[in-house]
């Protein structure tokens, strides 16, 4: 897949920390949605499909990773 647009809108979560340590951005794309460091805007980021994005979330929430 293409790297998003590195001017994109992407955002941070509400839980992360006010000092930008150990973040994460997000964007929103048609197909699903992207990561990237919030360190390292330059650099790669990851990205899901909708239905994927939904269940890596539910493994984390479930605490089935780690």
């Amino acid at each position: 897949m293409p790297q998003p647009h590195k001017d994109a809108d992407w955002f941070k979560s509400s839980y992360s920390s006010q000092q930008g340590d150990n973040c994460i951005e997000a964007l929103r794309l048609t197909s699903g949605i992207a990561i990237r460091d919030s360190k390292d805007k330059s650099g790669p980021s990851l990205q899901f499909s909708a239905d994927a994005w939904q269940s890596l979330l539910a493994e984390i929430k479930a605490e089935r990773l780690g």
